[in-house]
């Protein structure tokens, strides 16, 4: 094994309302939500300086957005980060909701 190896791995941390990355164990960065139904409303996406430049957040959000799939949810992408990766990657184009008023007004109560 080469000292260059990591292990990375995207956990849905449901109690916290986001999505872990984990490198080699260790926090890296997430990408938090809160659930409107059958909407997972992403809010906010980060990468930890210590871990940046390292391709995490794509791997972070893809990883996401698979799992939203999964569940049987859609997407509504109020973070910016998560909306520029949908322009680019078209294949979830079809679980993507827009943010609306609404949306960002509801947002607006949850996160207080």
């Amino acid at each position: 094994m080469s000292e260059s190896s990591t292990t990375t791995i995207v956990e849905r941390a449901d109690a916290d309302s986001r999505y872990d990355i984990l490198v080699d164990g260790r926090r890296a960065g997430l990408a938090a939500y809160r659930d409107l139904g059958v909407q997972r409303v992403f809010f906010h996406t980060e990468i930890d300086e210590d871990f940046a430049g390292q391709g995490l957040a794509p791997q972070l959000v893809r990883q996401a957005l698979v799992d939203v799939r999964a569940s049987g949810m859609r997407i509504v992408p109020v973070c910016p980060y998560v909306a520029k990766f949908l322009k680019r990657h078209d294949e979830f184009a079809d679980i993507t909701d827009p943010v609306t008023p609404d949306v960002l007004r509801w947002l607006e109560t949850q996160l207080g």
